[in-house]
């Protein structure tokens, strides 16, 4: 792969290897083993969002790794000017050797992708949130081995989440049920592709309404917020069509009794999910979160020779 703009960017096969790797370069930070195959090398990491564990994992990530990161923001750079991304993209491909971009809509990622002579990683839009997925899927890998037959359910809005999980679930063989209200679903076009990719793998993938469905003998319940950066406005609405949709102590239980709950944070506490869901014994967000760096310590490394 030259890019990872997109989860339908890699094989499941390089997914597989990714993963590997991630456990690998996982385990070498635990030892305190150094590891550097970017030394030398220089990323630039184009922020038109705010950030937490996006920004701070990659610049981590790279200095990690023995490289360099540039944070770049529209405020402090000639984007927020209007310089088009096709000039940005050329002029930063003669400087670094590599583009992370955390923005919103996917065409400035994939226009980026189109002018750039180095690889491009797509930190999130509003379409997709590839890496985030790579780290769930790692993480769940983690505490339960097998990811192959799994039921997922993921609960709320069918957002840039929901798309980018409904193909690494595709890929991995999970069953994943995304239960939504009526006009929220994921995009037409993400469920199609899933479902394409689930012939190969025999992963079931359903879109329901009704979140007992989904949860029911779930191993992993998963949640976002409800509103996304840039909805805010719609906010009080989507209290109120989302609530039958929360994550809270009795929903989870008609998953199994040990089902993991994960949430890709911030988390909105008594909105998307209740406190003492995201405090119980079945929560395992802290280390969801930590994992993002090391999944991306490992997408640097495939990606930036």
């Amino acid at each position: 792969m030259k890019d990872f703009i997109s989860m339908l960017d890699i094989t499941k096969e390089e997914l597989a290897e990714l993963l590997e790797a991630t456990a690998v370069i996982k385990e070498k930070q635990k030892r305190g083993e150094i590891f550097q195959p970017l030394k030398g090398k220089t990323v630039a990491l184009i922020f038109e969002k705010p950030s937490t564990r996006t920004r701070v994992s990659f610049e981590v990530g790279v200095f990690q790794l023995g490289g360099h990161g540039v944070y770049m923001d529209t405020r402090g750079s000639q984007l927020g000017r209007g310089e088009p991304l096709k000039d940005t993209a050329r002029v930063l491909s003669r400087y670094v050797d590599g583009i992370v971009i955390r923005t919103f809509g996917q065409e400035r990622v994939v226009e980026i992708a189109r002018y750039s002579k180095v690889p491009v990683i797509n930190a999130l839009t509003d379409e997709e949130h590839p890496c985030q997925v790579v780290a769930d899927l790692f993480t769940i890998k983690e505490y339960l081995r097998e990811l192959k037959g799994l039921k997922v359910a993921y609960l709320g809005d069918g957002n840039n989440m929901c798309n980018s999980w409904l193909i690494g679930a595709a890929m991995t063989g999970i069953n994943f049920y995304a239960a939504t209200p009526e006009g929220y679903e994921p995009m037409p076009f993400y469920v199609e592709k899933a479902k394409e990719i689930a012939k190969t793998t025999g992963s079931e993938i359903v879109v329901t309404h009704d979140p007992l469905e989904a949860v029911k003998d779930a191993d992993v319940v998963y949640t976002d917020v409800w509103a996304s950066m840039g909805q805010e406005d719609e906010a009080e609405e989507r209290k109120r069509l989302f609530m039958p949709y929360q994550v809270n102590m009795k929903l989870l239980k008609h998953a199994k009794p040990d089902v993991l709950f994960m949430h890709c944070l911030p988390a909105h506490r008594g909105e998307e999910v209740t406190d003492d869901v995201i405090e119980s014994c079945r929560s395992i967000v802290w280390d969801q979160a930590e994992n993002r760096l090391h999944a991306q310590k490992a997408l640097l490394t495939k990606l930036i020779k």
